[in-house]
C-alpha cells in the first residue's frame, strides 16, 4: 500500500508539473504576440516621431523644392536656392518657411508604419519564394531588397497618397492666393467637391514608377553598404560587427541621394500632374497679376513633352539642389530622433534591421 501511495502521490505530481508547464507555455505563448505588438508599435511611433522632426527641420528646403517644381516658366520668382528661400522670407515670414509642414508630418507617421511593415513582409516574402525555388538557405541580396523595397514603397505611397497631393498644394499657395485652403481637411472636402474624388490620385502613376528606384534603391543601397563595410571592415569602420553612427549616417546619405537622383524627374511630373484641375493654380505659380491658363497635362507621358519641349531637359530636375541639401541633415536628424525615442520607449527591436 505504501509503494502503491508513493507512486500515486509520484504520478499526482508528475501530472501537476506536466500541467504547470503546459500554463507556463499557454501563457508564454499569449504573452508572446502581445510582447511583439507592443514592440512593433513603439518601434513605430519612434520612426514616427523621428520623421515628423525631421522633416520638419527641413521644411523651407522641402517648400522651396516644390515651388521650383512647379513654378510657371513666364514668371521666374524662385531662381535657386539662397535667393528662393529669401524670397519667402520677404514675402510671407516664417510661417511662409513652414507651409503645408503639418499636412506633411501629417501623413509621416501612417507612411513610415505602413512602408517598414511591409518591407519585412515583403522580405520574409520574397526570401522564402526565393529560398523554394533554389532549396537552398539565401540571405537577401541587393537585388531581393530591391523588389522588397519596392513593394514597401508602392504599398506605403499608394495608402497616403491623398495627403501628399493635398500637401502638394497647401505647400504652393501664398497669401496672395485668390482660393485659400484653410488646412487639410478643407483642401481634402474642397478637391471632392469640385474636382472628384480621381482628383485625389492624379500624378499616382508616375508616383508609383518613381518609388521604385527610390525606396527600392534607399532600401537596397543602405543595407548592402552596411553588410559590405561589416564583412570587409575597410579602414576599420566596423567594429564587432556594429557600425558607428557616422557610418550609418554616410550609408544613409548616399542610399537617399542615389534614389532620389534617380527617381527626381518623376516627383517634378506627379508635382505638375497634381496642380492640373486646380483653377487658381496659374495665379498661384505666376503672381504678377497676368492671366495666364496653366498647362494642362493629359497623362504622364503628355507630362514629360510639354515640360521638355517647353522649358528643357533641364526642367525635370529643378528643385534638384534644395532637395539634396537637405537629404543629409534630415537623415541626421531622423536617425539621432529615432535612438532618442527609442530609448525613452524601451524599444528592444529595429523595423528596418
Amino acid at each position: 500500500m505504501a509503494s502503491e501511495d508513493v507512486k500515486t502521490g509520484e504520478s499526482a505530481v508528475s501530472t501537476i508539473v506536466t500541467l504547470a508547464e503546459e500554463a507556463k507555455h499557454a501563457s508564454e505563448g499569449v504573452k508572446a504576440p502581445s510582447h511583439a505588438f507592443y514592440s512593433i508599435c513603439k518601434s513605430l511611433v519612434a520612426g514616427g516621431v523621428a520623421g515628423g522632426v525631421s522633416r520638419t527641420a527641413v521644411a523651407p528646403l522641402e517648400r522651396l523644392k516644390i515651388l521650383l517644381q512647379v513654378q510657371n516658366p513666364h514668371s521666374i520668382r524662385y531662381n535657386g536656392t539662397i535667393q528662393g528661400l529669401k524670397y519667402i522670407w520677404k514675402t510671407e515670414g516664417l510661417r511662409g518657411m513652414f507651409k503645408g509642414n503639418g499636412t506633411n508630418c501629417a501623413r509621416i507617421v501612417p507612411n513610415s508604419a505602413v512602408k517598414f511593415f511591409s518591407y519585412e513582409q515583403a522580405s520574409k516574402g520574397i526570401l522564402w519564394l526565393h529560398q523554394q525555388q533554389t532549396g537552398n538557405e539565401a540571405e537577401l541580396n541587393p537585388l531581393l531588397r530591391l523588389g522588397a523595397g519596392a513593394c514597401a514603397g508602392i504599398i506605403a505611397m499608394s495608402a497616403t497618397y491623398p495627403m501628399d497631393m493635398v500637401r502638394g498644394r497647401l505647400t504652393v499657395q501664398t497669401e496672395k492666393s485668390p482660393h485659400q485652403y484653410r488646412g487639410i481637411f478643407h483642401a481634402l472636402s474642397t478637391v471632392l467637391r469640385e474636382e472628384g474624388p480621381r482628383a485625389l490620385y492624379r500624378g499616382w502613376l508616375p508616383s508609383v514608377i518613381g518609388v521604385v528606384p527610390y525606396v527600392g534603391l534607399n532600401f537596397a543601397v543602405y543595407e548592402s553598404l552596411k553588410d559590405w563595410l561589416v564583412k570587409t571592415k575597410p579602414f576599420g569602420l566596423a567594429e564587432n560587427k556594429e557600425l558607428s553612427v557616422t557610418t550609418r549616417l554616410a550609408c544613409g546619405a548616399a542610399a537617399g541621394t542615389l534614389g532620389q537622383t534617380v527617381a527626381y524627374p518623376l516627383d517634378v511630373i506627379r508635382r505638375r500632374m497634381q496642380m492640373v484641375g486646380w483653377k487658381d493654380a496659374a495665379s498661384i505659380v505666376t503672381g504678377d497679376g497676368k492671366s495666364r491658363a496653366p498647362i494642362e497635362y493629359h497623362g504622364m507621358v503628355d507630362a514629360f513633352r510639354k515640360t521638355v519641349k517647353h522649358e528643357g531637359f533641364g526642367a525635370l530636375y529643378k528643385g534638384l539642389v534644395p532637395n539634396s541639401v537637405k537629404v543629409v541633415p534630415s537623415i541626421a536628424i531622423a536617425f539621432v530622433t529615432y535612438e532618442l525615442v527609442k530609448d525613452i520607449l524601451g524599444v528592444e527591436m529595429r523595423i528596418s534591421d
